[in-house]
């Protein structure tokens, strides 16, 4: 009876998790299939692992030792092609296996909290699906400039090189389907690669749909229970995103770090010839693996701030309230102290920081800002439970981690740092900066 009873909740859940055609996912899912990382039939996963194997590993190969092109000019050569085909298919690697095992192992809608969402407010639902409808534009927003100045050299290199690079056959035919598969490869490794990061943000900004939905219970009526428990749920969540792109971001903080130390020593060699012929190419991989990782801890980042404001927000209720309990306590006629014969000066009114609002920019919302909280919202909860629900806050903050570690603006500093110290420490080695 008992396997019977867990063999049936395990069906319901993958019945609230399952995908289906006709579904709010059905757009994003006909993009992954023409991405050909669409893997929820064994037909289309056999297609997604063999366009990843041709693509990622087998042309990158190809190309770096059959066009090694040791004969061509000072133009034509490729000194830093290693760095850059080993980079991109590194990256395209770790992206492809943890999307693989995420949609595996969950599903897209359970990836994608959408499995979620039937207890949200219509709010947080409606902006979740408009940003998830806006993540393909954002990932043709980072892909396609890139892919433009890749395809730019790879037309110039073939077409101004063709009787010196290596060919098969007719030099037309041989060029231009080298070219064609290389160009394809940096399309399908680059667009990995920000599909992930992309979908990363996309679970990011859901969470901080919630912690501006969540802000507004300290604006209302509120149980301190119902808060705790909401809040309780977030933290839950959190850390089920933490948990799933851990490997992602640590890895791919290491393969964008050990690139970019790659590219320093191999540039700044005492033979090294950089230009923009020899070296753009590898310019513009840098950059592309720098921005999908700025991409990453951006949206870490800012989840974290989101919610350790949470605690501002809590500190700034109890005392709004704490203040009105004792003005609403004190008779209307107390005699005020005055110290040394001088009548203490009111603050400046509200109505004057209303006026600087626009000074503010973004930087303000409902999570984190400098209003006031209304009393009527705090008049029915007592002292010691706005105060035990305050301390929560403070032992118990939320946000992004990496096997422990807080993704917040302070690891930030402090991964900057060290970054910074070991780039002088090489430079030092090589060129002789101290």
């Amino acid at each position: 009876m008992g396997d019977e009873r867990e063999r049936l909740l395990r069906k319901n859940k993958f019945q609230r998790s399952i995908s289906y055609a006709q579904d709010e996912l059905q757009s994003f899912r006909s993009w992954l299939r023409w991405m050909c990382v669409d893997q929820s039939t064994i037909s289309t996963a056999c297609l997604s692992w063999s366009v990843f194997i041709l693509l990622a590993i087998a042309v990158p190969v190809m190309s770096h030792f059959l066009l090694a092109c040791s004969s061509c000019d000072a133009k034509h050569r490729r000194p830093y092609d290693s760095v850059v085909q080993l980079s991109l298919s590194s990256v395209a690697v770790l992206s492809f296996l943890c999307l693989s095992r995420c949609i595996r192992d969950y599903g897209l809608r359970r990836f994608l909290f959408f499995d979620k969402l039937r207890d949200e407010s219509e709010t947080v639902r409606k902006n979740y699906t408009d940003q998830l409808n806006r993540s393909m534009k954002i990932l043709s927003l980072f892909v396609l400039p890139c892919f433009a100045a890749e395809a730019t050299y790879k037309i110039w290199w073939y077409s101004s090189g063709r009787s010196r690079i290596p060919f098969f056959g007719n030099v037309y035919v041989s060029d231009v389907i080298a070219c064609m598969l290389e160009l394809c490869s940096w399309l399908y490794r680059t667009s990995v690669f920000f599909l992930m990061c992309v979908l990363f943000r996309l679970i990011c900004h859901l969470q901080i749909l919630r912690l501006h939905d969540f802000a507004r219970v300290f604006q209302v009526e509120s149980d301190v229970e119902a808060v705790l428990k909401e809040h309780l749920r977030i933290r839950r969540h959190l850390r089920i995103i933490s948990h799933r792109n851990r490997v992602f971001i640590l890895f791919a903080l290491m393969i964008v770090t050990a690139s970019q130390f790659a590219s320093l020593l191999s540039t700044t060699r005492s033979h090294a010839d950089v230009n923009i012929f020899t070296a753009g190419e590898l310019a513009l991989c840098s950059m592309t693996l720098v921005a999908g990782l700025l991409v990453l801890l951006r949206s870490a980042t800012k989840i974290t701030h989101k919610a350790q404001a949470i605690t501002c927000i809590a500190a700034k209720w109890h005392v709004c309230a704490t203040i009105d309990s004792f003005e609403s306590n004190d008779p209307a006629d107390t005699p005020r102290i005055q110290i040394g014969g001088v009548t203490p000066r009111p603050f400046p009114s509200r109505a004057n920081d209303e006026s600087d609002g626009s000074e503010a920019g973004d930087e303000e919302d409902d999570v984190d800002n400098t209003r006031l909280i209304p009393a009527y919202a705090n008049s029915t909860i007592s002292f010691h439970k706005r105060q035990a629900l305050v301390i929560y806050f403070e032992n118990n903050r939320a946000g992004i981690s990496v096997y422990g570690f807080m993704l917040d603006r302070t690891s930030l500093n402090t991964i900057f740092m060290i970054e910074m110290s070991l780039v002088l420490w090489l430079l030092g080695k090589t060129i002789g900066i101290s």
